[in-house]
């Protein structure tokens, strides 16, 4: 473009000069002024390009910019949806195990209301407590008859309760087992696992499959009351028959291993 310009004032000085209008100094001044202009408009090109470079640029980082944003609301929206599914799983656990809680106590409510038994609920299980003297004789394991009718009650009551593990715990009182049945149970951590294993046979042959069930004894060191009163003593020797969810057991296991 400059030297298009250079070469046309050329021209026009030239033909100036040939014509002898102005003088040869007057004409330099003129092609001083041109090329001064040309250089402005070159300098303003050059600044006008690099606005434009800087433009596209920022165009291409607010383009990225909303790639990532649609991106993120797109992981948002994910999470939102994925939370709403976990809580209404939640909401439907919760209403499931009202439910069972319900029927259990009220498959029991006799046994409930005589005394002989009480139902609970936790967070992720339920639980059957069992009073001892209803089902055992004082440092024995054998079932009396009476807590026979019970449990069969119990293990009627149990049956409907596919998902769940059934665990069987035995707790005694502190008080140490007589001698004379010390060659038989020589701690109270055996009588409550014995006490604990009877129960599980009997629920066995009451028609509760054998692989859902699992005894276990603790013996006088999980008390739900003071062994320093008649009372508290007497609370504390039952048997718990927790039914837990097969899921919880399993992540548990995991936990362990």
């Amino acid at each position: 473009m400059k030297r298009q310009l250079q070469i046309g004032i050329a021209i026009v000085v030239a033909g100036v000069i040939a014509s002898g209008c102005v003088s040869t100094g007057t004409f330099k001044k003129m092609e001083e002024g041109k090329n001064q202009e040309i250089a402005a408009l070159q300098k303003e090109k050059a600044s006008l390009d690099q606005q434009k470079s800087s433009l596209e640029q920022q165009n291409a980082e607010l383009k990225q910019q909303v790639s990532t944003l649609d991106q993120q609301k797109t992981a948002v929206q994910q999470q939102v949806g994925s939370l709403e599914q976990q809580k209404a799983s939640l909401e439907a656990a919760s209403r499931q195990q009202q439910e069972q809680y319900n029927a259990l106590v009220q498959g029991l409510s006799k046994e409930v209301e005589k005394g002989q038994l009480q139902v609970r609920q936790y967070q992720n299980m339920l639980s059957v407590d069992l009073a001892e003297q209803i089902f055992f004789d004082s440092g024995r394991a054998t079932l009396k008859a009476g807590g026979k009718e019970v449990l069969k009650k119990v293990a009627e009551a149990l049956k409907g309760y596919e998902s769940k593990i059934i665990r069987v715990v035995g707790h005694t009182d502190n008080v140490p087992v007589a001698k004379s049945l010390q060659g038989t149970f020589p701690t109270n951590w055996e009588l409550s696992v014995a006490r604990a294993t009877n129960v599980v046979r009997f629920l066995q042959d009451s028609g509760i499959p054998p692989e859902r069930m699992v005894p276990s004894g603790r013996g006088e060191y999980d008390p739900v009351a003071t062994n320093d009163t008649p009372e508290g003593r007497q609370k504390n020797r039952r048997i718990e028959i927790m039914l837990i969810d097969k899921s919880l057991v399993s992540e548990m296991s995991r936990t362990a291993n």
